[in-house]
């Protein structure tokens, strides 16, 4: 199985059994600090994440596994490259994850490959596959099943790979002998706490989502915090600080894929140029995207947030204009965005 799933694409191949009973404690008491925000699905499907065998009745194993999604021409030292863009206030920021292909189209269309290869050596069996898709806990059968070890920012990490990977789960109704879990390597470090804009890291292995850069510009649908827009600095889609502080991510691997390459026009932008976008070239230009799933007023919602953080550092005439062409949008949510964003020089100027 594990030469068919690397011939997938996938890096590794583990498998989980189905008592998570130990995990539920602590998915209980996330929710109820209400660390999920807005993302209530997770309060109504409740510990049916930590349940596979109620989530699809007759499932007995979860066979896991992790897909590297740094882009082919990643170079040496990619992390400073990464940390330079905070550096130019007019550049827009993706996360890295995102600047290729929808990882949900790859990861499932492959992980249903990998269950036909299966299904032809032993016969027809149930199954079903996932990839951040349903109420899952990924990362926790990924730490079961020996993918890695849940870092302090939540996420899991190897040895071998760091962290830039995605994780996908076949349930299965086969008896399969679960693979032995690693040993956690993080030791004394917090370096992805203390890199963090937001301080979204509240303690190890807990993050309240609500000020996590990542939520905000993807699952938050409302007006973003304004104490916390100023640290969004020009971040528009996601956030990668955790990982790129990381000491582990010196290991992490390339995707042997061309589906995570980075899409022109997404890396390098400027904010301004993105921000022109009508809905139209934004539902072109991120087709097959995981960006287009947020719709493209919290696109301009976001940008115009970096927009402001732009103006209010560098004072370019060129920012100013860039917002008031969308100080009449239709959408109230992206004009009270823009009139903030329009009064953050004022701000600076006075505070400096």
């Amino acid at each position: 199985m594990q030469d068919w799933a690397r011939g997938l694409g996938f890096s590794q191949i583990g498998v989980a059994g189905v008592d998570l009973t130990s995990a539920e404690p602590g998915l209980i008491q996330w929710l109820e600090q209400g660390f999920h925000g807005d993302m209530h699905y997770m309060q109504a499907h409740g510990l049916k994440r930590a349940r596979p065998a109620e989530l699809v009745p007759g499932t007995v194993s979860v066979i896991t596994v992790r897909m590297d999604y740094l882009p082919r021409d990643t170079p040496e030292g990619w992390q400073a490259v990464e940390w330079a863009r905070l550096g130019r206030p007019q550049e827009a920021i993706v996360s890295v994850y995102a600047r290729g292909r929808d990882y949900h189209k790859v990861l499932r269309a492959r992980l249903q490959k990998l269950s036909d290869l299966i299904a032809a050596e032993v016969g027809p069996f149930g199954h079903r596959v996932f990839t951040d898709s349903a109420p899952v806990l990924e990362a926790e059968l990924a730490r079961r099943s020996g993918q890695g070890w849940r870092g302090k920012h939540t996420l899991v990490l190897s040895r071998d790979a760091g962290s830039m990977f995605f994780l996908g789960e076949i349930y299965v109704d086969l008896a399969l002998e679960p693979t032995a879990p690693v040993s956690a390597h993080c030791g004394s470090c917090q370096s992805c706490s203390d890199a963090c804009p937001t301080g979204a890291i509240v303690a190890p292995q807990r993050v309240d989502a609500r000020r996590c850069i990542s939520y905000l510009t993807i699952e938050h649908a409302g007006a973003i915090p304004e104490e916390l827009r100023p640290l969004m600095a020009n971040r528009i889609y996601g956030c990668d600080d955790c990982q790129l502080a990381c000491p582990w991510n010196k290991f992490a691997q390339s995707s042997s894929l061309p589906d995570f390459d980075a899409r022109a026009g997404l890396v390098g932008a400027q904010l301004a140029q993105l921000f022109a976008w009508d809905e139209a070239t934004f539902l072109r230009c991120t087709e097959g995207s995981p960006i287009r799933r947020i719709g493209h007023a919290r696109w301009l919602r976001n940008i115009a947030v970096a927009l402001g953080n732009a103006w209010r550092e560098t004072g370019d005439h060129d920012v100013r204009q860039a917002l008031l062409s969308r100080s009449e949008h239709p959408d109230a949510l992206v004009r009270e965005h823009v009139q903030w964003a329009l009064a953050q020089r004022e701000v600076a100027l006075t505070l400096g």
